[in-house]
């Protein structure tokens, strides 16, 4: 288990935020931009205007403020995620701001006394009613939809299922009503007071006309959507075609908090999955990870609830494996016939790699000896014969460091973790160190930055948040500096070159098939051929234009989305700059050279002593004093002192080379089938344990002699 896995060890110091004496204004833009402010701002100052307007009968002033209004208030929707939330908290939803600008555009006719207002305001009327009627339509649309089951892979042509409509795109982005037409309702009564005649009155016309289309095109929508299969005609369908293939391995995932940010604890092991030589299948709890799973060709099922997992049927399934630990695994553990491994999704130094809740599986499967004398520290709850050492298969794609280092700017990979769970664990040197890190490596020409942060960085701590935002623009800065080195239009060329394969690498993924995961599941089909393959070439194509130097010219790298992965970032850096995390695990595969942060300052002996994972690494402490004299060491290959400890440490932690991770894991998962089928044969399943013999023979209200014995003592 890694550090991204919650933290039940004991507590560590606190990290303390550093003094803040800026004003709260400034911590406000810090925390949620100058834009969302100032549309917040603009947005409630034309909402007054718009009263003080109307009642004044000052049409310039009210259309003016009408104008800034609606297109503020279409920003919040969109962009305004806290401001929505603090409007609804307060009782003034979308719904009713909407509402708000219709009755005071109708005030404003009144006190003017325009020509037709009572047919102006019934059209406004008739207009708001049937916008009124999108929201309801769209909600039942989507509960209809929202069946707790969802499928890849598995041919489900069975399923009688309506696509999902074009406007469903609309609700994704919060566009619950059509936009427009209020805009002509505004501009009809602008055109009527400025006495253009009453004909203007058309547009408010046509703007209710349109509002009822679409509320007729939601309801014949809705209507469609009456019939959708409930949960159990799905899993039928679903059972049909887990009896055709058989699953024996399967691969289970739940959140272990909310957030698709976890699925790269799946994802990292789908390669694996695939090269096993038992059939496999992956599991998942949650349909919002459905649209973060790599492309895979194995069967992939999601059931949000526990009783539509139970009536899946997995009779062959024999050995479950675990990449993390969650509530919700043990509905799956309940499933007594199979065997059941937590695997992980990396190793690390920090108490939650050793976590004593492991126990409740039947084994563990850890890199190398590292992992094994990790839980010695709860060696009274693990069982060593639990233990079983499988490497890492997924770090086939770390290459070797070179005999030597390519001549050039120094790489330097700065991969902070993530703050954890509470502020008494803070795991992340981003609080107390990251602005000196990044300070110090840009006080060096000679040395090029890639930030790759954990991707649950400040989702919890504002102030870590912040501070990544600080990078992020200390970074930016420095590439402005360095943007002279680029050829502009090479640069423009590789760019739309790598917007090609990433398209391309879409649509073989399916990212860019439209619809719902509904409808994902109707289409569903048991995949022709294997993907992948042609995937892995479209990013080895990518990586290949983006590493280029000509294209990248020594600028510093900002990297949170998929490509180019963390792997590819090890094997163009030359040292890393890490917490104490899995991150340092994988990347000794490499067997470079890498820092690891000592924020609090701890004496190294010890510190390396309770960190095995820091043995053969360069010590950073919160002052970073030691950085230049770390890299002018890292730069003069000579002097590396470490490398053969890094070596040591590769076999420590990784195993050995021989076999192959992968020919490890492969027969760690046959001998583990082999002891599931022992206890449970094909056909056999495990039963309820009938009565005592001495109660079943028992007639009823009769009491055993012995119960009975006892009872009168106790009397």
């Amino acid at each position: 288990m890694s550090d991204r896995d919650a933290n039940n060890g004991s507590p560590q110091p606190t990290v303390e935020s550093p003094s803040d004496e800026r004003s709260t204004l400034t911590r406000l833009i810090d925390r949620y931009g100058r834009l969302p402010l100032v549309t917040s701002l603009a947005f409630g100052v034309s909402a007054v205007l718009l009263a003080v307007a109307a009642i004044s009968d000052n049409p310039t002033l009210f259309f003016a403020a009408w104008v800034v209004n609606y297109v503020t208030d279409w920003h919040l929707r969109l962009r305004g995620r806290v401001a929505n939330a603090v409007l609804r908290r307060f009782g003034f939803g979308d719904r009713l701001r909407e509402f708000n600008r219709l009755m005071l555009l109708v005030l404003l006719a009144v006190v003017n006394e325009m020509s037709g207002v009572t047919v102006f305001a019934l059209l406004v009327t008739l207009y708001f009613s049937a916008n009124g009627s999108h929201a309801p339509l769209i909600g039942y649309r989507n509960k209809r939809r929202n069946v707790p089951v969802a499928v890849l892979n598995m041919d489900m042509s069975e399923l009688k299922v309506p696509a999902a409509p074009d406007s469903a795109k609309w609700r994704q982005r919060g566009l619950t009503r059509v936009p427009g037409p209020e805009i002509l309702i505004a501009g009809s009564a602008a055109a009527v007071l400025a006495g253009f005649g009453v004909g203007w009155l058309a547009a408010t016309g046509a703007a209710a006309l349109l509002s009822l289309v679409a509320a007729a095109q939601l309801a014949l929508y809705s209507t469609q959507n009456r019939r959708i299969p409930e949960a159990p005609e799905i899993i039928e369908v679903v059972n049909r075609r887990l009896a055709e293939y058989r699953p024996e391995v399967a691969l289970y995932f739940t959140f272990a908090a909310t957030g698709q940010d976890f699925m790269y604890q799946v994802n990292m092991w789908i390669d694996t999955l695939e090269k096993l030589d038992r059939r496999a299948i992956i599991i998942l709890r949650e349909t919002a990870a459905m649209t973060q799973l790599d492309r895979t060709r194995l069967p992939v099922v999601c059931t949000r609830k526990a009783d539509d997992l139970a009536l899946l049927d997995l009779a062959d399934l024999r050995v479950v494996l675990y990449p993390g630990n969650a509530g919700k695994n043990v509905h799956m553990l309940q499933k007594a016939e199979a065997q059941h491994v937590f695997i992980g999704h990396g190793d690390s130094d920090k108490l939650a790699s050793s976590n004593r809740v492991s126990r409740v599986f039947d084994e563990i499967w850890v890199a190398g000896q590292g992992g094994r004398d990790r839980y010695q520290r709860v060696r009274h709850a693990i069982d060593p014969d639990s233990l079983v050492t499988v490497g890492r298969p997924q770090l086939s794609e770390v290459l070797p460091a070179p005999a030597e280092r390519t001549p050039g700017p120094l790489t330097v990979l700065y991969g902070p973790t993530w703050e954890g769970w509470t502020d008494e664990a803070c795991h992340t040197s981003l609080l107390p160190m990251g602005e000196k890190i990044i300070g110090g490596l840009l006080a060096r020409d000679d040395v090029r930055v890639i930030y790759k942060p954990h991707p649950l960085t400040g989702k919890r701590s504002p102030e870590v948040e912040r501070i990544d935002g600080l990078v992020r623009q200390m970074l930016l800065r420095d590439n402005e500096r360095r943007a002279a080195r680029r050829d502009p239009e090479h640069v423009a060329a590789t760019d739309r070159r790598l917007a090609e394969i990433e398209a391309r690498i879409a649509e073989i993924s399916g990212r860019s098939e439209d619809g719902d995961w509904l409808q994902w599941t109707r289409d569903a089909r048991w995949e022709s051929r294997d993907v992948r393959a042609d995937v892995a070439e479209l990013r080895t194509q990518w990586s290949a234009l983006f590493w280029d130097e000509a294209y990248q010219a020594g600028r510093h790298l900002v990297v949170t989305d998929r490509l180019p992965s963390l792997y590819d970032c090890f094997n163009h850096s030359d040292l890393l700059i890490s917490d104490m995390s899995s991150v340092i695990s994988d990347f000794v595969a490499s067997c470079k050279p890498y820092v690891v942060t000592n924020a609090h300052d701890e004496d190294p002996e010890q510190y390396r002593l309770l960190n095995p994972t820091a043995g053969a690494a360069y010590l950073l402490g919160s002052d970073c004093a030691e950085l230049n004299s770390i890299l002018e060491t890292v730069t003069a290959t000579t002097d590396d002192a470490l490398a053969q400890h890094r070596v040591e440490l590769k076999r420590y932690l990784l195993g050995p080379d021989e076999p192959s991770a992968m020919a490890q894991f492969n027969t760690a998962v046959e001998a583990l089938h082999a002891r599931g089928l022992r206890a449970f044969p094909l056909g056999t399943s495990a039963e309820p344990v009938p009565a005592a013999p001495a109660y079943s023979r028992q007639t009823a209200g009769t009491v055993p002699a012995q119960a009975g014995a006892r009872v009168s003592g106790l009397a």
